[in-house]
């Protein structure tokens, strides 16, 4: 086997760096005209809001996050100066500190997500048809490490404007259970030319 890609596997492999990082960058300049927030803030709103009581620790908003602790740290900072977000530090162990969503925040975060999902759709999601987004979701239920948390559901569903239900969330374990499983035995099998 080469080293290098193959034609095909540039073009596929370039093809993501290339949209992802283009759309990336429409994201990050929208938000912040148009919001005076980064994709990163925005992404912290976005935790904030969907946890239970508007809080949640740095450190975990970290974890899932592309920012490492001191990047989400800094992001929770800046909000914090803009009155979105108020810093608290944890009782419990003396260590680490929360960040809560303030009523400015919450009001920021729900005007940002609107026109972000409006713009991910226009720029991205509009050039599929239905069943190609769902040939797009199994990739990345076929890339995923494990199943999606019940944050990371709540924020894709949230940007897409619905409310994920207990029972969406139950059948939407079992596929991606059994859509890994055939995963795991095709990847057994030889591959088809």
């Amino acid at each position: 086997m080469s080293t290098l890609f193959t034609k095909l596997e540039r073009a596929a492999w370039g093809g993501f760096i290339a949209t992802q990082s283009r759309l990336f960058q429409h994201i990050e300049d929208d938000l912040r005209r148009r919001f005076r927030i980064t994709h990163a803030e925005f992404e912290v709103l976005l935790r904030l809001f969907l946890s239970n009581d508007g809080r949640a620790r740095i450190q975990d908003l970290a974890a899932r996050s592309l920012l490492s602790r001191s990047g989400t740290s800094r992001a929770v900072e800046r909000l914090a100066r803009a009155g979105h977000v108020v810093r608290h530090d944890a009782e419990e162990d003396g260590r680490g500190a929360y960040a809560v969503l303030t009523p400015s925040g919450r009001e920021r975060f729900l005007e940002a997500a609107e026109a972000h999902v409006t713009l991910v759709r226009r720029e991205y999601l509009s050039h599929f048809s239905q069943s190609e987004l769902e040939q797009m979701v199994s990739f990345w239920e076929r890339l995923s490490p494990g199943p999606a948390s019940e944050a990371d559901e709540g924020a894709a569903a949230t940007l897409a404007g619905t409310a994920p239900s207990r029972t969406a969330k139950t059948a939407k374990t079992a596929t991606v259970q059994r859509s890994r499983g055939a995963t795991r035995r095709a990847k057994t099998a030889p591959a088809r030319r």
